[in-house]
């Protein structure tokens, strides 16, 4: 008797812990997964859209937006995001990733480039705004920023939706990468 009871106790405490867990993907996915990293410099989202870019202008000052899902004219997300990005005045810049394939360190110094160039406070997204663009965060942390190790590898992190386990996830290659890049960033190896 008293195991059966630990076993149902241990199925609704895992229940709940998975629907808590639901509960706040589905928040982040409600939210547009914006977050601000840096005040009045970076801050990064899922796919924008016209409303969300002029929102981000009006209260976040923002003047740049990093899509890293690339150019793709002719979709009517990117179509949109473009045409509001110039009507708000916002430099937009295009750096195609994919969350299922590794950067290495040629390709991650065009990206880390990139963001150093554009104008602030810059935005970044990707589909989600978790896998690729937690990479890009935590590369801008770590390179542009000058951030401590762990803050930038937080980027990478189911706070921001961002589940990535060998084998199980197509998100792997960015924690893939990230460990890779750590010392050429100038981390002591992990």
């Amino acid at each position: 008797m008293r195991a059966g009871r630990i076993i149902r106790g241990l199925g609704f405490g895992l229940a709940a812990a998975v629907a808590a867990l639901v509960g706040y993907l589905a928040c982040l996915h409600l939210s547009g997964n914006f977050h601000e990293v840096l005040a009045g410099e970076l801050y990064r989202s899922a796919q924008v859209s016209g409303a969300d870019i002029g929102i981000a202008r009006k209260s976040r000052g923002v003047r740049s937006i990093l899509n890293l899902r690339g150019a793709a004219p002719g979709e009517g997300w990117y179509d949109e995001e473009i045409a509001s990005s110039a009507d708000q005045g916002i430099v937009h810049a295009d750096f195609a990733m994919s969350s299922s394939r590794a950067i290495g360190p040629e390709e991650a110094a065009r990206l880390i480039a990139l963001m150093r160039d554009m104008p602030k406070p810059l935005l970044i997204h990707c589909r989600r705004g978790s896998d690729r663009t937690g990479l890009a965060v935590a590369l801008y942390l770590a390179a542009i920023s000058g951030a401590e190790e762990e803050r930038a590898e937080r980027q990478l992190s189911l706070r921001y939706g961002h589940f990535a386990v060998p084998w199980l996830s197509e998100a792997w290659p960015m924690d893939e990468s990230w460990e890779r890049l750590e010392p050429v960033l100038g981390f002591a190896d992990s």
